[in-house]
């Protein structure tokens, strides 16, 4: 595992969740929507999300935790200079797919779209 890796292992959930509702209120979405943005990725209902952001879960403990949606596989491209389906630790790869998410959430895209039904 690289530093970098290591660095994202040891993050919390609880110090990025505030940046997430703030990247996508400031773009005109709700809390809501970046909610249930995260259920779909993780399976988590939202009690098990704010005991998870409460206990400050490391992304770590949360990735392991998460039942990834089986399509999950399906968000690709580019977050942060890296191409998602490159990148070879499992972790590190989950937050991408999550940041992505929120990524697409602020920039616009129809929830049908970001939860890779449509």
């Amino acid at each position: 595992m690289t530093t970098h890796d290591e660095r994202i292992a040891r993050m919390t959930f609880a110090s990025v969740y505030p940046h997430y509702i703030a990247k996508v209120e400031k773009k005109g979405r709700t809390k809501a929507e970046l909610d249930e943005v995260i259920r779909w990725l993780t399976g988590f209902g939202d009690d098990q999300l704010q005991e998870l952001i409460d206990s400050k879960a490391t992304f770590e403990s949360f990735f392991e935790r998460a039942a990834l949606h089986p399509n999950a596989d399906m968000i690709t491209g580019t977050i942060c200079g890296y191409r998602i389906e490159e990148i070879e630790n499992p972790l590190t790869r989950q937050v991408r797919y999550l940041d992505k998410l929120v990524d697409e959430l602020a920039k616009g895209k129809k929830i049908g779209k970001i939860l890779r039904t449509a």
